[in-house]
């Protein structure tokens, strides 16, 4: 069964966000000055004094619920997803977000696609947002999986096409090893999700792996943390809207394609308004959410999906848009394509880790560009 989904998020729980937001102690917060060991002390309270002074909970809410928000439960797991309908003319889509964002990284994507004849599915991963609650620990494949099930409630035996980065890039990679008759193509902004045992062969290649292994070493604690111990992050997490408002910030201005001040700090605020950042912490706060959503971290160790099989080869037809996300750098084409597929690839001209909502235009552009290659 398929329903209809208001969003009402109750005050009591509202109240108590607030209360806690208000009653933070910076005085036990030292700074060590701007982001250069974490998220920017004065970047997180220019957002707090937002949060306490002029954000509105209750008008973002009506502005969620003017889209099209439905459930329904596949294989025992509550889903959320926004559905766009098209005109049928054209294959479905499905979007998939990850961490930490939300379904509204594709919000300016939806009617553009719908106009073009598409149907247009973008879910809450399991676990984010207003999929919840889950029975336990889903990874990627599962979520995989549950993927596949709601396309195939919506749209039967009919071929789709997935859009994915960071989690969904590696859903999509699943659903594409596990059941690659049901996809038309998938388009991924992040190629992370390789074949074990994949190597360099060019001096490209190399230089790709030397300094992707930087950038993990400094960047991906929270990735071990998550994959290992999430339960005992949540304990804060769940109790600390500021604090989880810094877990957050600090991805968002770290992986984001942003200009940097004098000292080095991402420029947050021309690329985002304090209302985008705080409707996306909100969506992981407010249903409570917080937790489970680093749940598909510990998913993918205890299922063991960092990796496809050794000797993978993805023959589903894959396109990449080779955003400039300065934490997971794109790989060379050739690197790719060890693994997958490759029938699209494009150089991006900006745009990082959260491609569809920094640059929404050039996602749509490369977007279709893909679809004509595989709709042909």
């Amino acid at each position: 069964m398929i329903l209809p989904y208001t969003i009402n998020i109750p005050d009591e729980r509202l109240v108590a966000i607030r209360d806690k937001v208000a009653a933070y102690d910076w005085t036990q917060l030292p700074d060590l000055g701007g982001w250069k060991s974490g998220v920017g002390v004065r970047d997180l309270q220019r957002l707090v004094a937002y949060w306490l002074e002029s954000y509105d909970w209750r008008r973002v809410e009506k502005h969620l619920n003017q889209l099209p928000n439905f459930i329904t439960e596949i294989e025992g797991e509550h889903l959320h997803f926004l559905h766009v309908r098209g005109d049928g003319s054209r294959p479905p889509i499905l979007l998939l977000h990850g961490w930490p964002g939300s379904y509204l990284e594709f919000e300016a994507l939806l009617e553009p696609l719908a106009a073009d004849g598409h149907d247009v599915i973008v879910p809450s991963l399991p676990g984010f947002a207003f999929s919840r609650p889950i029975t336990g620990v889903i990874g990627p494949r599962r979520a995989g999986e549950l993927m596949h099930g709601l396309m195939a409630r919506l749209f039967g035996p009919t071929r789709f096409i997935v859009q994915g980065g960071d989690w969904g890039s590696g859903i999509a990679g699943w659903m594409a090893h596990d059941r690659p008759e049901a996809l038309l193509g998938i388009h991924l902004n992040m190629a992370d999700l390789l074949a074990q045992g994949t190597v360099a062969t060019t001096p490209e290649e190399e230089a790709f792996i030397a300094r992707r292994d930087v950038l993990i070493d400094w960047e991906t604690g929270y990735n071990h943390q998550q994959e290992t111990r999430p339960q005992t992050l949540g304990v804060a997490l769940a109790d600390s809207p500021v604090g989880a408002a810094g877990w957050i910030l600090e991805k968002i201005g770290t992986w984001a394609d942003l200009p940097t001040t004098a000292d080095g700090s991402p420029d947050l605020w021309g690329t985002f308004t304090e209302e985008q950042l705080l409707t996306n912490i909100m969506l992981y706060l407010a249903p409570s959410s917080m937790v489970t959503a680093t749940w598909m971290y510990h998913g993918k160790r205890l299922e063991g999906s960092s990796k496809f099989p050794a000797g993978t080869h993805i023959q589903v037809p894959t396109g990449f848009a080779a955003f400039r996300d300065p934490v997971f750098v794109p790989p060379p084409r050739s690197f790719a394509e060890k693994t997958f597929n490759i029938v699209h690839w494009s150089e991006m001209p900006a745009g990082g880790h959260f491609a569809a909502w920094e640059q929404p235009a050039l996602m749509l552009a490369d977007l279709r560009a893909f679809i004509a290659t595989v709709s042909a």
